[in-house]
This record gives structure tokens, C-alpha cells and sequence, in this order.
């Protein structure tokens, strides 16, 4: 068995224990940025600041770059080696799949800790935006009423609606970012 150094962590890790490294990068990677969004996402509600709200954005940009940061590293824990297609794609993928499963449990989580009176100040600036947005895209700028659909899609969100959501953005933005990273990455 070859073993090969390490400049990050000293000591040697043996060059067969690929599956090892991945999952310590993973856990690492995805499990860190996972809990910063998670933390961002309690910092918005103490703050005063919608939790559910388009500033869950901001921490979850992190994700791709933390998932093409993990790739890298996994890169070059192993040189000279190179980690082919498969454990670079696996790497990316897992980082960004760990990182939004964590995010969208903290969203799930607090949408249960906070109850029905957070989420109605939610509804309401759905309401808002929404109408806003129809009046931006109207020529003669007037204000045009929520449909009926419309009224009753948003008074229809659940917490659960609210995680699945912010999983689907998460994974989406991670994968964007990871495909080819991992392509990349491979050599």
C-alpha cells in the first residue's frame, strides 16, 4: 500500500482509502456550510428579519462555491493521484446534498418554533412582492388585484412547502456549480 503526504493535514493517508477522504471532505465541507446557512437562516429571524424570505439567498450562494472548495481540496489531498470523474462528481454532489439538507431542516425546524403568526407576516409579503411585481410589469403602472388562484396559492403555504422549496434552490444552485467542477476537478 502506497501512502501518500498530505500538505493540509499531515500525517500520510493511504492512497486506497479514497471512500474515507471523500466522506471526511464531504462532512467537512458540507456539514460546515450547512450550518453557516442554518445559523443564517435563526440570524435572520432573531434580527427581526423575514427568515423565510429572499435574504435566505445570500447564504445559500456559499453552497456552490463551498461545493467546487471541496472538490479542490479533495483534488489535492490526493496528489499525485488524481481523483477521477467519479469521486470529483461525488464530492460536489454530496457537499451540495448534505449542505441542503441541513439548510432546508433549519427552515423546516424554525417554521415550527416560530407558528403561524411568522408565517402569515410571511404570506403577506408574498401578497406584496407579488403585486408589486405584477404592477413593474404592467405598461400603465396600475395596481391589478391577486387573483383569486393567486390569493389562494399563497395562503397555502405550509412550512413544510417552505423546506422543500429552499432544498430544491440549494441543491439546484449546488449542482449548477459542482457538474463541472467535478469535470474540472477530475484531473
Amino acid at each position: 500500500m502506497s501512502y501518500m503526504a498530505d500538505s493540509l493535514t499531515k500525517p500520510a493517508i493511504p492512497a486506497t482509502d479514497a471512500f474515507a477522504l471523500v466522506r471526511r471532505v464531504v462532512l467537512r465541507f458540507g456539514g460546515g456550510v450547512g450550518a453557516l446557512c442554518s445559523l443564517w437562516i435563526v440570524g435572520l429571524h432573531l434580527t427581526g428579519n423575514n427568515a423565510f424570505g429572499p435574504k435566505q439567498l445570500l447564504a445559500e450562494l456559499l453552497v456552490p462555491f463551498v461545493a467546487l472548495a471541496s472538490q479542490w481540496t479533495l483534488r489535492r489531498q490526493l496528489l499525485p493521484v488524481k481523483p477521477g470523474l467519479a469521486r470529483a462528481m461525488a464530492v460536489g454532489g454530496l457537499t451540495t446534498l448534505l449542505a441542503a439538507g441541513l439548510c432546508a431542516c433549519a427552515v423546516w425546524g424554525l417554521g415550527h418554533v416560530v407558528g403561524e403568526p411568522t408565517l402569515a407576516q410571511h404570506r403577506a409579503e408574498i401578497t406584496e412582492i407579488m403585486q408589486t411585481q405584477q404592477q413593474v410589469d404592467r405598461k400603465d403602472r396600475k395596481l391589478v388585484p391577486l387573483t383569486a388562484a393567486q390569493r389562494a396559492a399563497i395562503s397555502g403555504i405550509t412550512v413544510n412547502d417552505l423546506a422543500v422549496s429552499n432544498f430544491k434552490a440549494v441543491l439546484l444552485l449546488g449542482l449548477v456549480f459542482s457538474l463541472p467542477g467535478g469535470i474540472f476537478f477530475r484531473e
